[in-house]
This record gives structure tokens, sequence and C-alpha cells, in this order.
């Protein structure tokens, strides 16, 4: 797919997503619209996965460490066709196996829980080192939230992973300047990130998380620092596509009324026009 091709594609994962939320009365949708750019990109132009061989060896592995951001995830396996696309209408319904945060007993793709915010790169450092050790060249991908990166166990995660050289792993950083209830720089301002990572012995590159041919060409292959583990800040926006919930932390986790969600709606179908 071109990089207009998956926009489009990332905008109609946007819609199904604002559909999934306003159907089930929550949902945590302002995180789900900035990070679906990038994993519209991992599944459809990165990641070597085969949705009727789930759980391949060979296989790479994402880890959705924001895992509240779970409808997003469910939108685009479904999309591939890890999980039928009707499914997704029964998202946080009783006896659904789409939880509201990713479980990988029940949904194929899903590569490992997540939920408890710093826990996805340490898991991702492990699978990263497992490959490793056993000689194998797929690649971990981890999806954190910038607010994430306040956790410790990141910083220990990110210690190791340049330890141990894990060229074969890639963080990228939904960096859409929100977290729960308040700006970051109004919590606990960990920015600017790149100097940081940069410091832990990473190879970082910075890219607007929205713009199509930026994410796919820094989740290249061609882009890896031998000996070195990568980051990507991506610099997004909470809500990204829907211009009144664009940058507005109230829709951290909000479900849009009927006036609200008819509007979102047309402007995410415009957009994938």
């Amino acid at each position: 797919m071109t990089p207009t091709e998956l926009s489009k594609l990332a905008n109609r994962n946007r819609a199904r997503d604002l559909r999934g939320v306003f159907e089930a009365g929550a949902g945590h949708i302002g995180g789900e619209m900035s990070v679906m750019d990038i994993l519209t990109a991992l599944y459809f132009d990165t990641m070597s996965v085969d949705p009727k061989s789930p759980l391949d060896p060979k296989r790479d592995r994402l880890v959705l460490s924001k895992g509240h951001t779970a409808l997003a995830l469910y939108v685009v396996l479904a999309e591939k066709g890890f999980i039928p696309k009707e499914e997704i209408s029964t998202f946080l319904q009783p006896n659904s196996r789409l939880n509201g945060h990713p479980n990988r007993v029940k949904i194929p793709g899903v590569e490992t829980n997540t939920g408890p915010l710093g826990h996805g790169l340490p898991i991702g450092v492990g699978m990263a080192t497992g490959a490793k050790l056993n000689g194998d060249d797929w690649r971990t991908f981890v999806i954190t939230g910038d607010g994430e990166m306040q956790e410790g166990s990141n910083w220990e995660a990110i210690m190791a992973a340049a330890q141990f050289k894990l060229d074969n792993l890639t963080l990228i950083i939904d960096h859409n300047r929100l977290q729960q209830g308040a700006r970051l720089e109004d919590t606990n301002n960990i920015a600017p990130l790149v100097p940081k990572l940069e410091a832990f012995g990473w190879a970082v590159e910075e890219i607007d998380g929205h713009d199509m041919d930026q994410i796919c060409a820094a989740l290249s292959p061609d882009t890896i620092t031998a000996g070195k583990p990568k980051c990507i800040v991506a610099h997004t926006n909470k809500g990204q596509g829907i211009s009144f919930m664009s940058d507005n932390v109230a829709w951290h986790h909000k479900v849009p009324n009927q006036a609200q969600y008819e509007q979102a709606l047309k402007e995410l179908e415009e957009a994938s026009k």
C-alpha cells in the first residue's frame, strides 16, 4: 500500500473505532485516534505477520503497552484478518473477548496482556533478547504513551536494551503531550525525550506520527543502527482526525453524544475518501 492508501485506511479504522466507542458507551478514544496511524503502518506496511498463523515463531511481535487503547488494536487486527470484523461490535459487551485491555489468551494476534503502564517495554526487551539468543531475525515493536514514560520500569528496560545491544527492538512513543486528566508538562514533564533516550545509548528518530511517509520510513529495517535499540518519538495529537477532540485532554476517556458522533464520523469518512 502507498502512504496515501495507508492514511485513508487509518481514517477508516478511526471511524470504526469511533463507532465501537459510541456503541459500547466507553473507551479511550483520544489515545486511540493518536495511535491509529502507527498501528495501521505496522500491520499493513512493516511487520511480518500472518493471520492464518498467529503463533508463527518467526513472526514479528507488537506489544501495545498503552493497553487502554485496546479498541484501536482490535480494529486493526480485524482489518488484517486476525478476528472477524463484525466482532468489533461486541467490544466491552458481556462475555465478549474484546475487553478494555488486550488479552493474549483470548485474541489471536495479541502478544501479551497489557494495561498496567510501564510493563510493555520490559516484556518487549525480553522478547528481543529471546530472538537474539536463538539467532532469529524477527523484530519486536513496543508502543508506549508519553505519560507512560514517567514509569521507572521503562527506564530500567531502556538501560537493559542498550546493554544487550538489542537492535531488533523498536520503541515507539506516542507523544501526544496529554495523559489522563492533564497535559504532560503539568504532571511530570519528561520532554524532551530524544536527548534522554540518546543518553541511554539508543538510536533515536523524531517524526510526525501522522505522516505516513515518515512513519513507514522510520519503521523500515533499513534505518536500524547495528548494536543499538531504536526509539521513534512520534509527535501526535490526541483525538487526531476529529476537530473537537484534537489535542483536548477531556477526550482521554469520554464518549461522544449523538451529535458529536455524527460530526466526528462525517469528518473521518471525508478524510478516508
